[in-house]
């Protein structure tokens, strides 16, 4: 099996995030989301994750999450590890999202069955 199969067959799920930053509170978003993903990357079924930006408007970013994970047992597993581990931060998401001015679009995927444009 070459790479690109076992990489596809091997996903399960994904976790696509889409943020609009306001350029003032982009270095803090950024340093919460390096903080997250620091805790995503030692648990057991993180398979890879990517953070991707590009310019929005009136000098926003547009910036992209994405964390693939084993299974979907996985995610429902590291979900209350992610929410624990934040409230010893002091981190609340949501409030500093609100203070911040950022908007979110966040879901959780999974490839479609008998296509590797998933993996692509």
């Amino acid at each position: 099996m070459d790479g690109l199969q076992d990489r596809n067959m091997r996903c399960a799920v994904v976790r696509l995030d889409r943020f609009v930053v306001p350029g003032a509170a982009r270095d803090e978003f950024l340093m919460r989301v390096g903080q997250t993903h620091d805790i995503l990357r030692t648990q057991d079924g993180f398979i890879r994750d990517l953070l991707l930006e590009r310019p929005g408007d009136a000098g926003a970013s547009v910036i992209v999450t994405l964390v693939e994970w084993d299974s979907r047992e996985t995610v429902e597993r590291v979900v209350p590890v992610v929410r624990a581990a934040h409230a010893r931060m002091g981190f609340d998401a949501r409030e500093t999202m609100a203070r911040l001015g950022i908007s979110a679009e966040m879901g959780t995927y999974a490839p479609i069955a008998g296509t590797t444009a998933a993996a692509g």
